[in-house]
């Protein structure tokens, strides 16, 4: 469903599904009560100035009555954000792909406290593409390869090679050397490198972490390849076979190598400010595909590193 509104400073409208019959007499009314948080007469100052549409465009009024319109628009109020001082770099551009590089805390795509501070909106009004929409995503906390879309007439093809797993993605990882650590035969929880690690994940409404069950069919997998190692840290190569939330972060830290500076595995840390000293040690660093449209093979790498790495 097309929006009426257009994107403004990188950000698109945001869509409400209303209810069309309720104890509520106006839109208003149900408004106030489902962002009970927010002032109410802000809120409805918002319907006087305008600032909330009906699907054709037409400002509704504070008396506009509930089942009048099923949906309606309105662009978010811009939160008071933390600048994220990390700069996301693009790689690749043609007519219908970006490729960036995004730095560690970055989000994706708006969100919560985040607005102007992620990698879609910068881009977004970096390039001047109202329509960039990315192809897939990274946790905030996780750098690196990121793809988007130039055009609603061809990103179904690029959606498309997620949805198949007919993208290759790499990663790397940075862990806290394992206390029963043996560099002449390296191995994570005695199982021996490379190592092919599945189980179950299962994403829980309302919970931050993912739950693992061990008793039910893997439904990821991961291939864990050693790169390298110190007295401080090992650094690891991870190559997903499936795109489970937090997957690559599970899988290490099931296997006693959690990785560096994670407040979700394996233990949930109280939330924190972020520390941009810490970043999370992980990278998105090679993406793999032939190109939907013109069958090319095409591989991108990131430019960034992780500072925990070893450096020998």
């Amino acid at each position: 469903m097309l929006s009426p509104l257009p994107v403004r400073d990188g950000v698109g409208a945001t869509r409400l599904h209303l209810p069309l019959i309720g104890p509520w007499p106006t839109i208003g009314e149900y408004m106030a009560e489902r962002f009970f948080h927010l002032d109410p007469e802000r809120l409805l100052s918002r319907f006087d100035r305008g600032e909330i549409v009906a699907r054709d465009g037409t400002p509704l009024t504070r008396e506009t009555p509930l089942g009048a319109h099923e949906f309606v628009w309105y662009y978010r109020e811009p939160p008071v954000e933390r600048d994220i001082p990390f700069e996301i770099e693009v790689l690749h551009q043609d007519r219908d792909l970006v490729v960036a590089d995004k730095p560690h805390f970055l989000p994706t795509t708006p969100g919560g406290k985040y607005l102007q501070n992620s990698a879609l909106v910068r881009l977004r009004n970096l390039l001047g593409i109202p329509e960039l929409t990315p192809i897939h995503r990274l946790d905030r906390a996780t750098a690196g390869l990121l793809m988007f879309s130039t055009r609603p007439e061809t990103r179904g093809a690029y959606q498309l090679l997620f949805e198949r797993r007919q993208v290759e993605k790499v990663y790397e990882a940075v862990s806290a050397l394992p206390a029963d650590w043996d560099p002449v035969s390296p191995a994570l929880a005695g199982l021996p490198f490379p190592i092919v690690y599945r189980n179950h994940i299962e994403k829980l409404r309302a919970h931050v972490c993912v739950k693992v069950d061990h008793e039910r069919e893997p439904n990821s997998e991961t291939l864990i390849e050693l790169l390298d190692f110190d007295e401080r840290v090992v650094h690891t190569l991870l190559r997903p076979h499936s795109g489970r939330m937090h997957q690559l972060r599970v899988h290490l830290a099931s296997l006693g190598a959690g990785i560096l500076h994670d407040g979700f595995y394996p233990d949930l840390l109280p939330e924190a400010p972020d520390d941009f000293t810490r970043p999370l040690q992980l990278l998105a660093r090679e993406l793999r595909f032939d190109d939907p449209l013109s069958g090319a093979p095409r591989e991108f790498t990131t430019r960034r590193t992780l500072q925990d790495a070893p450096r020998g």
